[in-house]
């Protein structure tokens, strides 16, 4: 997924230009601190304490220009009207942050008004088009009906619980969690003003591996891996069944 985003950025902004940029859920920070890294100014929001000191303790092992552009808010993504003006930031992230909350047409209204004319939106969610297939690759035909239609579903989610690239981490069962469908998405992101710009699978094939795969062993075969999940990404009909959806919107 950071290949996506920092190609959907060096389309939009100008080479260079300092972006403002605004995670929501920002979690352990990882993309928060790699955006710092490359120069722009971020805000994050989180809620979790747990999270907020881990994020902390990363940002205090950079160097003192990184740290200086990371700012650390602790609060809840739903309340970005609270901390920040409309049109503040060049790019928002809100990367699994909508599968934890049932209706999210608030939320996603509150993000695209902090969004400058112009600015990305950026939103990583869970694919509600695929998850009978990991059910069905295991053999568990029960789950496999359970999940066609349903809201919500127990999916395999990345250890630890921030999602990481393809490959990073194993999975395990995890609590229910909300998935969305692109179709839905679409129509939300055009009603708020950040109607749709590109859309991208994430994590179509090693989601879908049998247990007991091993992860690539040297560096060569995680670039061949990490090759063909970018290609998969952007390629139908493979993106249409991955875990995960990153969607970019645009503000008008």
């Amino acid at each position: 997924m950071t290949r996506q985003l920092d190609e959907q950025i060096a389309g939009r902004f100008p080479v260079g230009q300092r972006l403002r940029v605004l995670d929501v859920g920002m979690g352990r920070g990882t993309q928060a601190l790699r955006l710092a890294r490359a120069g722009h100014a971020v805000t994050g929001v989180e809620r979790d304490p747990k999270r907020i000191a881990v994020a902390r303790e990363a940002l205090a092992a950079q160097p003192e220009g990184v740290r200086g552009r990371v700012r650390v808010v602790e609060g809840d993504g739903r309340d970005t009207g609270v901390h920040f003006l409309p049109g503040s930031f060049d790019l928002v992230l809100c990367h699994g942050v909508l599968m934890h909350v049932e209706e999210p047409d608030a939320l996603l209204a509150g993000l695209a008004r902090m969004l400058a004319p112009g600015g990305l939106l950026s939103l990583l969610v869970r694919n509600g088009d695929a998850p009978a297939l990991r059910p069905a690759l295991t053999g568990d035909w029960a789950g496999t009906l359970a999940a066609f239609g349903a809201p919500a579903h127990a999916p395999r989610v990345p250890v630890p619980s921030e999602c990481p690239e393809a490959g990073e981490s194993p999975s395990r069962p995890g609590p229910d969690v909300w998935a969305d469908r692109l179709g839905a998405l679409t129509s939300t992101l055009a009603g708020i003003g950040a109607p749709l710009h590109t859309w991208y699978g994430v994590r179509v094939f090693t989601d879908l591996a049998a247990d007991g795969v091993p992860l690539p062993r040297t560096p060569q075969d995680m670039v061949t891996l990490l090759a063909a999940e970018d290609r998969a990404s952007r390629t139908d009909p493979y993106r249409r069944v991955a875990t995960l959806l990153h969607l970019c919107g645009v503000r008008g």
